[in-house]
């Protein structure tokens, strides 16, 4: 895995970039103009970002996500991070079938769900999860590998399942750890 040079990401034409941030070279970015990653985040290869998408510092996507902000966008808060194959979508296409769908159609055709993501401080997301538009994950929360996101969730819980459903609360602990971090740097 290769990470762009800072003057390569620089180049890339994004909002804001915050200090040592590392992209892939392996990944593909999208409206960059309209992106802001802040300092000691990361975004590895084969992940498709595109739109508008906002992320905080120490946030991570892992390898294979997909990112797509489209007009509403998706913002992810400070230390949060989703892993291998996640989805996460401010857009969707109505699948009732009253519409035409894909991106290929014009809009007069179609009726889109457009709707902004939030993904608060410390969300952790498992691997090949899908986070569906509207959604706003409160600080602390977890979600569970496979876990289909439609409803927006409580603070320091743990969701896991299809729909996701909340099943435990999380520990806080980590907070101790995060003021340690921030200290040191």
């Amino acid at each position: 895995m290769g990470y762009l040079k800072r003057a390569d990401v620089e180049a890339m034409g994004f909002r804001h970039v915050g200090r040592d941030v590392m992209i892939s070279d392996r990944a593909s970015i999208y409206g960059a103009e309209e992106m802001e990653i802040g300092d000691f985040s990361r975004i590895d290869d084969f992940c498709c970002v595109s739109g508008r998408v906002t992320m905080g510092r120490n946030v991570h996507i892992a390898l294979g996500c997909n990112v797509a902000g489209g007009e509403p966008g998706i913002t992810f808060e400070d230390f949060s991070g989703l892993a291998y194959g996640c989805h996460v979508f401010a857009q969707s296409d109505d699948y009732s079938g009253t519409t035409m769908t894909n991106a290929t159609v014009p809009d007069r055709y179609k009726k889109e769900t457009k709707k902004a993501v939030r993904i608060g401080r410390h969300c952790i997301i498992g691997t090949s999860s899908l986070i569906f538009p509207g959604v706003e994950l409160a600080e602390g929360c977890a979600v569970g590998a496979l876990s289909v996101v439609t409803q927006s969730t409580q603070p320091w819980s743990i969701y896991t399942g299809n729909p996701a459903k909340r099943v435990w609360r999380r520990q806080k602990t980590l907070l101790e750890l995060e003021q340690a971090y921030l200290a040191e740097s």
